[in-house]
């Protein structure tokens, strides 16, 4: 996938750490001028235009690039609930809008939309489970938007068991099919690894991966459960 347009430069870091959490690669211009000399040879993916902190500067942006040639879509405009009312007068310049406060989940959804709509760019490859989201490209996980730091072997555990949601799994078969029939590490092992993502999940969260008694571990609900 091509690289989203960022503005400003730089941009807000709760803004550029979602982007880089949900697997889009971006780059941050200052003005309509950069826009040309920092362009991919295959252009922009998209565009995300924060209009928050100099209104003005970030639609004159945008106008800009509608423009164009080749005009930048599909173009996310990020305002403040106070900045609305401004927007009816300016529909023409924008695909569609994100009032702050920034919430990861919404950001990926408006994305995922509006690449839908206009046919452009192409999704990072995700586990999705409620609030939890695993990128298969960059090895990153978050829960509710909060960045998971994770080992790799807790990675590894956590896709697993996200990818079979509903099933139970013993403490063997996990360490065959997560660590690999070569491993000869006890079942203390996989019990270890899952009581640090539990950890790691939050209290709120923990309960995703359940213990089955004398038998070993299930993650969530079976997606096909009555």
């Amino acid at each position: 996938m091509e690289p989203l347009l960022l503005h400003p430069n730089p941009p807000a870091p709760g803004l550029a750490q979602a982007l880089d959490l949900a697997g889009y690669p971006w780059k941050a211009v200052s003005s309509a001028d950069a826009v040309s000399g920092s362009e991919p040879e295959d252009g922009w993916a998209g565009a995300i235009i924060s209009a928050d902190t100099d209104p003005e500067a970030a639609f004159a942006l945008c106008r800009s690039l509608r423009k164009r040639d080749l005009p930048v879509e599909p173009l996310l405009v990020v305002v403040t609930s106070d900045q609305l009312p401004d927007l009816e007068l300016r529909e023409d310049l924008f695909d569609d809008f994100l009032v702050l406060p920034l919430e990861p989940a919404e950001l990926d959804a408006r994305l995922k939309h509006l690449f839908w709509r206009t046919g452009r760019g192409t999704r990072p490859e995700l586990v999705e489970y409620g609030l939890l989201v695993l990128n298969l490209e960059t090895y990153q996980a978050a829960i509710g938007g909060r960045p998971l730091d994770l080992t790799y072997m807790e990675y590894e555990l956590l896709k697993f068991l996200a990818t079979h949601p509903g099933k139970v799994f013993t403490r063997e078969t996990l360490l065959s099919r997560v660590w690999g029939y070569e491993y000869y590490g006890g079942a203390r092992t996989v019990d270890v690894h899952v009581r640090r993502l539990r950890a790691k999940l939050g209290e709120e969260h923990a309960n995703l991966i359940s213990t089955v008694r004398s038998v070993g571990y299930k993650f969530g609900q079976s997606r096909f459960s009555l």
